[in-house]
């Protein structure tokens, strides 16, 4: 006795209801409960975010590792210039809000 892989199983009739009576689009009022979820939760998101990212201790890590990077460029033998430059690069791609607004300026040429 063979089994298929592909067996066809019936699906349940609320399945293949049509999302809704709306000229296809969806429920209106679901989309006012996904808003109302997402006007809910969105801003507390946004500040722990914002508190994670540019709080008191996440600036003293940022400048922490700075001090780290020029340091072990300038033990390496570069001059100043060139730590300097070096670490400026590398504190831009540790920065969210210039990595977020590079991503957005590449994505419209």
């Amino acid at each position: 006795m063979t089994t298929s892989y592909h067996t066809q199983r019936e699906k349940p009739k609320e399945a293949m209801k049509p999302m809704s009576d709306h000229n296809g689009m969806p429920d209106p009022e679901k989309f006012k409960e996904i808003f109302d979820v997402i006007a809910e939760k969105v801003p507390g998101l946004l500040k722990t975010l914002s508190e994670l990212l540019y709080g008191a201790k996440s600036a003293k890590q940022y400048a922490e590792a700075a001090a780290i990077f020029y340091k072990e460029l300038k033990a390496a033998g570069m001059t100043d210039e060139q730590a300097f430059e070096l670490t400026r690069q590398y504190l831009s791609t540790l920065n969210l809000g210039n990595l977020m607004s590079r991503f957005r300026t590449e994505g419209h040429d």
